[in-house]
């Protein structure tokens, strides 16, 4: 028999797994997301997290309780009567209460080799920190931060042309198909545990506002990975002084190529800018207030010549 789910998320990352399961016949008995926040262009419209509007669409009841400790959020939680839960960057912490309320116990899915990139921003970090490679894993949730025993994982080679957002499409789906084969594997009792091992813990902590300026004096492919770790939000950033202002430029996307001259100086007319060894040369970016572009068409109208400097 299919499995009666709860399914609790919230970003676009989520979304997939949840029409998977609901595809593949499993009866979706709750949604449990965040609840909507201020958006619209002024900001006055409450904007349904994806996972809500999804549910919405799929006719499927949704719950948006600001927190899971009080005694009515787990008998609301119990009422669903679920086999399981899923969970996909949910973004609340789950108490054990929670945690034993299912029957066959909650499964989480997270973007990362674990025990590798524990935490918020498993995507971000494995880019940032020149990772080969990262994956998708299911695990049985525990109290812990990203700690439960592993069902089951996919691996993904990391390239230097993959920027956060990139990374984040390749393994949504990846994501998807493998809860579906664990789900089918709990069905049937054959779902296998293995407890994380000990070495290897990394902890992807949330990305902080101040990371995001560019230290030109880093290697250029510490560089090009922390651009493209943080692309395209928040987006990593340097100035450049533009008719007498300074200016701040957002790199989306670049690579890396041979030049050498001073951290940060323009060595072209084609933005290839000096690194502390070797240089990049950048391929998208975003102005402040304006719309993402191509190099090219930014320099179109905006010649930045040899001998100017991003700092």
């Amino acid at each position: 028999m299919p499995l009666r789910l709860i399914f609790m998320g919230t970003p676009d990352f989520a979304v997939p797994t949840l029409l998977a399961l609901a595809g593949h016949g499993h009866e979706i008995a709750a949604v449990y997301t965040r609840a909507p926040k201020p958006g619209g262009r002024r900001g006055l419209a409450l904007v349904p997290t994806p996972i809500e509007t999804e549910a919405r669409r799929l006719g499927i009841p949704v719950f948006t309780p600001r927190t899971l400790k009080t005694e009515e959020a787990l008998a609301e939680f119990r009422s669903h009567q679920a086999d399981a839960a899923v969970v996909v960057a949910y973004g609340m912490i789950l108490p054990q209460a929670i945690l034993d309320a299912p029957r066959l116990g909650c499964y989480n899915l997270h973007a990362s080799l674990l025990p590798r990139w524990r935490g918020a921003a498993p995507i971000n970090r494995a880019i940032m920190a020149g990772d080969a490679e990262s994956g998708v894993m299911v695990m049985k949730m525990d109290v812990g931060l990203d700690t439960g025993d592993v069902a089951m994982a996919e691996r993904l080679a990391i390239t230097d042309a993959m920027t956060a957002s990139d990374l984040h499409d390749r393994l949504a789906p990846i994501g998807a198909g493998l809860m579906v084969r664990a789900m089918a594997a709990l069905e049937h009792g054959g779902l296998t545990l293995t407890k994380q091992a000990e070495d290897g813990v990394t902890y992807a902590a949330k990305i902080e506002k101040a990371e995001a300026r560019i230290d030109w004096t880093r290697p250029a492919h510490a560089v090009l990975r922390h651009v493209h770790g943080l692309s395209p939000f928040p987006g990593a950033w340097s100035e450049v002084t533009l008719d007498g202002e300074a200016v701040r430029l957002k790199i989306l996307r670049c690579e890396q190529v041979a030049g050498a001259g001073e951290p940060g100086a323009v060595l072209d007319e084609q933005l290839t800018i000096a690194c502390g060894d070797d240089a990049i040369r950048i391929i998208e970016l975003q102005r402040a207030g304006k719309a993402p572009m191509k190099a090219a068409d930014f320099l179109r109208g905006t010649p930045l010549k040899r001998g100017a400097r991003f700092s």
